[in-house]
């Protein structure tokens, strides 16, 4: 169990999806000023680049290609250059918001596309997508998404990417939350791209997201962009020519990324990071259950990420509440997403550890018995 001070126990944390709560030297590089066309941040551009395919095991079959924005600028620019409004068709695996964000961007850039939706609460069926794509052949494409924050769901992307190279076809993964936190294997798991964002299990800041997308299907993309900014084939052709950036770069939030890298690895590597994720998870998950509320999902489909919790049926209960007290103690909890039912969300991701999750528990228990509302008054509604 890690020793926090006073002052690290008094300190604001994010209990969200990303942003998230960062390190202070994650926070102190971005101190420094850099020039673009510099060659130091040169240099840094492509050790940043060659650290985070190295992650993935992708240095033989991928490149990495970073976009400026949030993470949804990364997924838009993939889709808008490995697939081609004339000869792509892609088939949306939906289990919640960013599985319908795909389809709303291929619906924008008129790209053909198909969607394959099941309950928040539930993962696709490798078999019946395997099933989807033998009975269209125009589909050459599938997108998934590895963890579902609009829930907390960890979708099965082994078995998806095996159901989709029997079919010879090509996988898209939105791995934004999982990247730094669960392994990804690009020896093993047959993907095309696989897409993230600085800010999230990486623990950088907001600004930069990225794709390591496999060679030759970067080769084939060239001319599918319709967006000049978004073309990841003229962004890194351009890289490769120069080394630096086509416009403008979020420098100060690469030199966060940077030394964000170096505390992974610090700290273990995602192994190790993954499982202090899932011992924040797990100490979430007993202390809401002590306290007698229930969660979305069932413990199996749980990643450890961040937790839905079912809104309580009683009167007494206010989450505004809840929230605005939780803030003035520094403890930042996240509104619901999933459609099905009232909820409210906890993230176990960033730089937070045990001490924070126990902390968090206590003052949810202090603001419950404020409210005066019961164990049994915990039950959700409906």
């Amino acid at each position: 169990m890690e020793m926090m001070s006073d002052a690290q126990n008094r300190r604001q944390i994010l209990l969200t999806p990303g942003p998230l709560t960062t390190s202070e030297s994650v926070k102190q590089a971005m101190q420094v000023d850099w020039g673009s066309r510099d060659g130091a941040f040169i240099a840094m551009t492509a050790r940043i680049r060659q650290r985070l395919v190295a992650l993935a095991k992708g240095e033989s079959s991928h490149v990495c290609v970073p976009v400026q924005g949030s993470g949804t600028f990364a997924v838009e620019a993939t889709l808008g250059t490995l697939l081609s409004r004339r000869t792509s068709k892609v088939l949306i695996l939906i289990n919640g918001a960013y599985g319908r964000r795909m389809a709303r961007i291929c619906e924008k850039m008129g790209q053909p596309f198909d969607i394959y939706e099941t309950a928040e609460d539930t993962p696709p069926d490798a078999t019946h997508l395997a099933q989807l794509l033998q009975r269209d052949s125009a589909l050459t494409h599938v997108a998934a998404v590895h963890c579902e924050t609009t829930s907390g769901i960890l979708n099965p992307i082994a078995k998806i990417a095996e159901s989709v190279a029997a079919a010879n076809r090509s996988l898209i993964v939105d791995a934004m939350s999982t990247f730094g936190a669960i392994p990804i294997d690009l020896g093993t798991l047959m993907a095309d791209a696989v897409i993230a964002s600085a800010n999230k299990g990486l623990e950088g800041v907001p600004g930069v997201g990225f794709a390591l997308l496999e060679k030759s299907a970067l080769n084939r993309s060239e001319g599918n962009s319709a967006s000049l900014s978004l073309d990841l084939h003229d962004q890194f052709t351009y890289m490769e020519k120069t080394g630096q950036w086509r416009f403008t770069p979020p420098t100060h939030v690469l030199a966060a990324l940077d030394q964000a890298l170096t505390e992974l690895d610090s700290e273990g590597g995602i192994k190790a990071r993954g499982q202090r994720y899932a011992n924040n998870c797990r100490i979430l998950l007993a202390g809401l259950a002590e306290l007698g509320f229930e969660t979305f999902l069932p413990a199996a489909l749980q990643a450890p990420i961040i937790i839905t919790v079912r809104m309580p049926a009683d009167d007494r209960f206010d989450f505004q509440k809840l929230y605005a007290s939780l803030n003035e103690q520094g403890i930042v909890l996240y509104p619901g997403a999933v459609t099905q039912e009232k909820s409210f969300r906890i993230g176990c991701i960033g730089q937070v550890f045990e001490s924070d999750m126990t902390r968090t528990l206590a003052a949810i228990g202090e603001v419950l018995k404020n409210m005066g509302v019961p164990r049994e008054g915990l039950r959700p509604a409906g």
